[in-house]
């Protein structure tokens, strides 16, 4: 706007922003305020400051999750190693073990998985576990099967303590009579001879449980009869031509054997189903390099201590 009476004869000329104009009555151009808003946006996408809570990479700067890797722990470095799976009562457990290391190394092992302690542990590979071998010597292979049975302390002296009263009971009686193999009931059976198909005897020699049942024997009756160990049930199971009995080893109470007369590499043997003698049941001509084996299978060695 020009003001032309201004004194001295000038002009001046004020000139007012219209944008202040317009702010002072009230009337800005429409779209002014959305110009202003626009920019911040435009910034943080053309390479501004990136949103909050994220890194201008996205994902990829993420640290990758950390991978667990088991190699069979530091102390089995170097060595040469075996899978196992050890059952226990239902329960299966997958086991990487040195090759080299012995039986009572694995049962200290089996310890630390079941909390059994080994003079608890019937541990049975073919037979019972011999502790001072090691699993090479006794040709362990991958993917083997190694049976443990056991009960805590207080459920083996609760079964035990019937078993040893009954072995002290037996003993008792067996000091008093005459040798078995000379009582009327055992010499109709011994009187037949020895079976052709008996199982070779080896007389001073303890040995382990064969892979095979064990067969060419006798029972109480004259017919034969074979043994078969299902250490993966803790079965015992006794077979003749008619039928075969499936015993469970913790229902065997104990087992009783004398050498034959004049074939000592040879034992007559029971095992006791129940409370009295008439449950026995006597198998004749068993391989006296097995009678021990049959017994720590049967009962545990912890019947022994």
């Amino acid at each position: 706007r020009v003001f032309p009476s201004v004194p001295g004869g000038r002009l001046y000329t004020i000139i007012m922003a219209a944008a202040a104009s317009a702010a002072a009555d009230g009337t800005a151009e429409p779209g002014m305020e959305a110009e202003v808003q626009e920019l911040p946006l435009g910034c943080g996408g053309e390479g501004g400051s990136p949103a909050a809570g994220r890194s201008p990479e996205g994902d990829e700067r993420r640290d990758p999750p950390q991978a667990s890797v088991s190699n069979g722990g530091d102390a089995e470095s170097g060595k040469e190693l075996v899978e196992l799976k050890v059952i226990w009562n239902k329960n299966k457990y997958d086991v990487k073990f040195c090759l080299d290391s012995t039986g009572a190394e694995l049962k200290q092992k089996i310890h630390s998985l079941t909390g059994l302690p080994p003079a608890m542990q019937k541990v049975m590979f073919k037979g019972l576990l011999p502790e001072e071998k090691t699993l090479r010597e006794i040709k362990v292979t991958n993917g083997a099967k190694i049976m443990v049975v056991g009960s805590t302390i207080n459920d083996v002296l609760a079964v035990n303590t019937p078993k040893e009263a009954a072995q002290q009971e037996v003993k008792a009686e067996e000091n008093k009579k005459e040798p078995l193999c000379r009582q009327k009931q055992h010499r109709k059976v011994l009187d037949k001879g020895k079976p052709d198909d008996v199982m070779p005897s080896v007389k001073g020699v303890q040995e382990r449980l064969p892979t095979v049942p064990l067969s060419g024997m006798y029972n109480k009756s004259g017919g034969k009869v074979r043994l078969t160990f299902k250490l993966e049930q803790d079965q015992l199971w006794i077979g003749t031509k008619e039928r075969t009995e499936k015993l469970p080893m913790g229902s065997i109470k104990n087992v009783v054997s004398e050498p034959i007369e004049g074939h000592e590499d040879y034992h007559m043997m029971a095992f006791q189903l129940g409370p009295t003698e008439a449950s026995y049941y006597w198998v004749y001509w068993v391989p006296t390099q097995y009678v021990d084996a049959i017994k720590d299978t049967v009962l545990g060695k912890w019947q022994y201590f």
